[in-house]
């Protein structure tokens, strides 16, 4: 899950142009959206597409979404738990 969460750290600093952040002070359990990050509706839009693309996992609902971007170790989470061939 580590390798997962370091990976999504990356994914997100390029994905979203956070050029003030660094994965090493990139704080998984930190609020993805509303927080310090400044991450807004578009933002959100775009790592929906990111997760369904490189992921293979739908979220289809606002309400998923706002679980699964509460933080960055529950997106790591959501996308184990429904990652085609982890089901568990």
């Amino acid at each position: 899950m580590n390798e997962r969460i370091e990976e999504l750290k990356v994914k997100l600093i390029e994905l979203l142009n956070l050029t003030d952040v660094t994965p090493e002070n990139f704080d998984e359990n930190a609020r993805l959206v509303g927080g310090d990050l400044g991450i807004d509706s578009i933002d959100v839009l775009e790592m929906v597409v990111m997760v369904e693309k490189d992921y293979g996992v739908v979220i289809n609902s606002q309400e998923v979404g706002e679980k699964v971007f509460a933080s960055l170790t529950s997106l790591a989470d959501f996308i184990q738990a429904h990652t085609p061939g982890n089901a568990v």
